[in-house]
């Protein structure tokens, strides 16, 4: 790079900015844009070959299973309703048939056995989309004329409509609260005016050119996205970016402290950053591909989007990043300067770490994994048994008081049926085994008319749709196991083929699928993370070491989490998707910041022997890690920023496992343990025997292990 021309060194990086800028403007509209080709199909969210799933498709002829039901709920204060009122609440949904958006005659008014609410069901067109709200307005307007009485909107299209209002942070108020948490802590970490906007505007180009990829992908049917999916992808790609970014910049202040001439110190840091840049990204992209051998639709759609969104975050960091640092030297650090000949010594914080590392190794890395592991020993707590419908907002959303009124009064299932789809020539019976099913509180075939037993069973394709309400509410333990009855009993009658659906099925299916995930995804991903740290490393015990701490680390955020969501922020029981989703996340992730550790003290044990290697690599890397872990863990806790349980218990899970993982795994107990294993922990090579410790000129000539130097993070 000396050699060549003057304009070459300039125009190189010129171009690369240039064509960034390009890639931003015409690219990073997309990136709100994702909205436009999502899917709200409830079929993305079920296990594709469970029973509720195909009972789901095959119910898709019936009328009714094409409808988006709201169910209207009255009450009189706790006084008994009126047969006057009773007769005001029919008319007033009657009235509403045949508006826009109202998909059949609404059921007349019932009164509940307690005599103090009414419930009527209105059938709104499953395609109303964004005219949702507006419809569900004028169903709230007409139950409000029945007076001395107050309606509250429950059922799918109410919890539809409160979804919508929840993901309608991710385009705005979830970036910008992502993106100012970042450039907050870069602006105090680096305490320097440009480096921390050319980092944020790096993040932000390439998550407008993975949300461009994901569009074009989408829009074709490629790959699927939903609100759940898009959230993820932006808190991914900007945390990603942000650390491979902070990585490569740290190199770059020593190159440039060392050599002087900007062009050569960003090929430089490139080149030697290169390594455990890309093998951070390949372990989560790789750990996100593994999500593609789960049987839940959402799961493998988030699979190819965050890895297309790890690839975007890499090509940025290795080529806008450099680029722009070329460019302005060391104006990007300004006010602090790289200083030539900085100490060697690291900053005094970690120089202090090493110091209690290097004295007391053994007892170091014994009592620290012995704080994680009684943290991990509350990790079995975690119930991923779902999340109840009264939790699935953090915040007061209608549709979840409005259901909650509904249970007061009726039974537990009203609203949300078991479905039946059986053969017609059965179908009398197999309504009678299901009304006799203990759990179940009525069951009837669905009629023409569109509600169940008011007249002759709708026959289509020689099926028939039976509804059966359950006695207990549809997200409770009891209700699942109804479900396990009814599928045995309705099963059981001869010639029927009856499939069994509905919510609680849905929910029942999920929570095994889920734990079937777990089962074959977690090996995989340890697999994959362990072959890249092999390959990197060119170690076999090391990897193995730092698979392991990770995993110990999964255990105890698990651990503690589980103390938190049950015992400070009320959760009874997580999502079925948080735990595999915290570990592909967190392991993958984690995993990064022991790469970025031991490939620099491999570096620096090839020249100055193994000991003194894994404490200068702890001293060198510890600020622009620990910076990279706050950076992250800021990043994915503004996911809490949508009310929604399952964004926030995985926010949580991400950000204090990445914390834990930065401030004690990375810390304290991997180079503890590797000191106290000595130079054996690099079996079956030895790197400390492949050279002797230079001279201090001989140092000072090669920037290659020359660690940061005065203002650099720590």
């Amino acid at each position: 790079m000396r050699s060549a021309p003057r304009w070459a060194r300039w125009f190189v990086p010129l171009a690369l900015a240039l064509v960034w800028l390009g890639v931003g403007g015409a690219l990073g509209p997309y990136a709100g844009r994702l909205g436009e080709v999502a899917t709200d199909d409830q079929a993305s969210f079920l296990p594709q070959n469970a029973e509720s799933t195909r009972a789901l498709r095959a119910g898709e002829a019936f009328e009714r299973s094409e409808t988006l039901p709201v169910i209207v709920v009255w009450t009189a204060g706790g006084a008994q309703v009126t047969g006057a009122q009773q007769a005001e609440a029919t008319a007033a949904v009657a009235s509403l048939s045949g508006r826009s958006g109202v998909a059949g005659r609404p059921s007349p008014a019932v009164r509940s056995e307690d005599g103090e609410a009414l419930q009527a069901v209105v059938p709104l067109a499953s395609d109303v989309g964004e005219e949702l709200p507006t419809v569900l307005d004028e169903v709230r307007d007409a139950a409000d004329a029945v007076p001395g009485t107050t309606a509250q909107l429950a059922g799918p299209a109410a919890s539809r409509a409160d979804l919508s209002d929840a993901f309608s942070g991710i385009d705005g108020l979830l970036l910008t609260v992502a993106l100012s948490a970042v450039l907050l802590i870069l602006l105090l970490v680096y305490r320097s005016v440009l480096l921390p906007f050319v980092i944020i505007l790096g993040s932000v180009f390439a998550l407008g050119l993975a949300g461009a990829v994901v569009y074009f992908l989408a829009d074709r049917d490629v790959v699927r996205v939903d609100g759940q999916v898009q959230g993820i992808l932006s808190i991914l790609v900007i945390g990603a970016a942000t650390d491979y970014a902070l990585l490569l910049a740290a190199r770059f202040r020593e190159e440039l402290a060392a050599r002087g001439d900007r062009a050569t110190a960003a090929l430089a840091a490139v080149r030697r950053s290169f390594g455990a840049i890309a093998a951070s990204a390949a372990t989560v992209a790789l750990g996100l591909l593994a999500l593609l051998a789960s049987d839940l639709t959402n799961n493998r759609a988030l699979g190819p989007v965050g890895a297309i969104g790890i690839a975007c975050a890499l090509l940025s960091a290795l080529t806008f990043l450099p680029a722009m640092l070329a460019l302005l030297g060391r104006a990007a650090y300004w006010p602090s300067k790289p200083v030539s000949g900085a100490s060697t010594e690291g900053h005094r914080v970690w120089r202090r770490v090493a110091t209690v590392v290097g004295a007391r190794p053994r007892r170091t890395w014994v009592v620290t994994a012995l704080v994680l592991a009684c943290c991990a020993a509350f990790s079995p707590s975690l119930s991923s048994k779902g999340v109840p419908l009264d939790e699935i907002f953090v915040n007061d959303a209608p549709s979840v008081a409005a259901q909650q009124t509904l249970g007061e009064h009726f039974p537990g299932g009203s609203g949300s049926p078991a479905v039946i789809i059986t053969e017609a020539d059965s179908a009398e019976e197999v309504t009678s085994v299901a009304r006799n099913t203990p759990g179940v509180a009525s069951a009837a075939a669905v009629t023409a008319g569109g509600a169940p037993g008011s007249g002759e069973p709708l026959v289509v394709d020689g099926r028939v749709r039976i509804d059966a309400t359950l006695q207990a509410a549809p997200d409770s333990e009891a209700a699942q196991e109804t479900i396990d009855r009814l599928r045995a009993e309705v099963g059981a009658v001869p010639g029927a083929d009856a499939l069994v659906g509905g919510y609680t099925a849905q929910q029942s299916d999920t929570q095994r699928t889920a734990a079937r995930d777990r089962a074959v995804i977690v090996p995989v991903v340890l697999v994959v993370i362990l072959v890249i740290l092999v390959m990197l490393l060119r170690s076999l015990l090391v990897p193995v070491l730092l698979v392991a701490t990770v995993a110990l680390n999964f255990l105890a955020t698990i651990g503690v989490s589980a103390l938190v969501f049950q015992g400070l922020l009320g959760f009874s029981g997580t999502d079925a998707s948080v735990p595999l989703y915290g570990f592909v996340f967190l392991v993958a992730l984690g995993v990064d910041y022991n790469i970025f550790l031991m490939s620099r003290v491999r570096e620096e044990t090839l020249v100055h022997g193994h000991r003194e290697g894994v404490l200068r690599g702890l001293t060198t890397t510890g600020g622009v890690i620990t910076s990279a872990g706050v950076v992250l863990a800021a990043t994915f806790a503004a996911l809490m920023v949508i009310p929604l349980a399952f964004l926030v218990q995985l926010a949580f899970i991400v950000a204090f496992g990445v914390l834990l993982d930065t401030l004690v795994v990375r810390s304290l107990l991997v180079p503890a343990l590797v000191l106290d294993i000595g130079p054996r922990a690099w079996w079956p090579g030895n790197p400390a025997a492949r050279g002797a410790a230079p001279g201090p000129a001989d140092r000072a000539d090669d920037p290659a292990t020359r660690p940061a130097g005065p203002g650099a993070p720590g």
